[in-house]
């Protein structure tokens, strides 16, 4: 059976997770997975040969965020998914919601920032460039919940519930594009709520809170409106392989309750992590006015005892 335009034949034999994790999927992913792995490794390396360190943690959260990129995409779960709605959904969620959390720990724009080297007085090279980027008008509109919102929201609905996805489903490169974008649009919606690297748009951890909870919900919706329908709802995935023994809206069910799940999971991981970053914090602030005060021998101190006391003078 030849399935959306692939060439390749989809008669597979009944999922397992042995068969699924088996080595394959797409060159695409593989290449790119290879290349960032051994950009941000030269960017470490380069950091610690001129004698500055960079936290271990980062490069460890960096490397598993390439590898569930690499799990979902360079297996046979990449195959399974063209015919299994359940198994597509699964490498959705990997790589919208946990890849993007797990890449953006791992700082790698300022990993970039650091170790490439600033371009001559007056010239502009990749790492003023990247500079300019990160300020620029394009980045503020497309890391503001205005915009990161309705697009993560959109990311589900305009495309399971509409015909876009059988038409992307119909290519390799529209099957690409839509995992590409599905990562994309992971990286915009977390990167201003828990991303290490600077950003143009960066409110509050109270704020950011609220933006991650404003999301979360669009998602369970979906699961459950995929594990409440009486039919099949996906065109793709309406008369799976014989070969795979399973039923259309059984599997549908199956891939509602992965988007209901991973709802809450990534949303555990980012809250802990927003805690943490808050906690580092303010930690940093006690520690900087600690500083001042040991410089200045706490004359803020003093001035608002001083204050105190005028007042306490003025009421008698």
């Amino acid at each position: 059976m030849d399935h959306g335009g692939h060439g390749m034949m989809m008669d597979l034999p009944p999922f397992t997770l042995s068969r699924g994790l088996e080595f394959g999927g797409d060159p695409f992913f593989l290449v790119g997975c290879v290349l960032a792995l051994g950009l941000y490794g030269w960017g470490v390396v380069r950091l610690r040969r001129r004698g500055d360190a960079w936290p271990v943690g980062r490069v460890v959260s960096f490397v598993l965020g390439v590898l569930t990129i690499a799990v979902a995409m360079c297996t046979k779960l990449n195959d399974y998914g063209m015919v299994m709605f359940s198994v597509h959904m699964v490498q959705h969620m990997i790589i919208s919601m946990v890849s993007p959390i797990l890449l953006l720990l791992g700082a790698p724009v300022t990993l970039t920032l650091r170790a490439l080297p600033a371009a001559g007085r007056g010239r502009k090279g990749p790492r003023e460039l990247l500079v300019a980027l990160l300020h620029s008008r394009y980045m503020r509109i497309i890391t503001h919940p205005a915009f990161t919102i309705p697009l993560f929201i959109a990311s589900l609905y305009a495309l399971y519930f509409t015909s876009l996805f059988d038409f992307l489903m119909e290519s390799k490169a529209g099957h690409i594009a839509m995992m590409v974008h599905f990562l994309a649009v992971g990286l915009v919606f977390f990167w201003p709520i828990m991303g290490v690297d600077p950003g143009p748009h960066r409110p509050g951890y109270v704020m950011r809170m609220l933006e991650l909870f404003a999301g979360m919900p669009f998602h369970a919706f979906f699961g459950i409106a995929l594990m409440m329908a009486s039919e099949p709802m996906v065109g793709t995935y309406k008369h799976p392989p014989a070969s795979l023994g399973i039923d259309a809206l059984s599997d549908q069910t199956w891939a509602g309750g992965i988007a209901w799940a991973f709802s809450e999971i990534p949303s555990v991981i980012v809250l802990v992590a927003l805690v943490y970053q808050w906690y580092k914090s303010e930690q940093r602030q006690a520690r900087r006015i600690d500083r001042t005060a040991d410089r200045d021998g706490d004359q803020e101190l003093a001035a608002y005892n001083a204050y105190l006391a005028s007042l306490q003078s003025r009421s008698q």
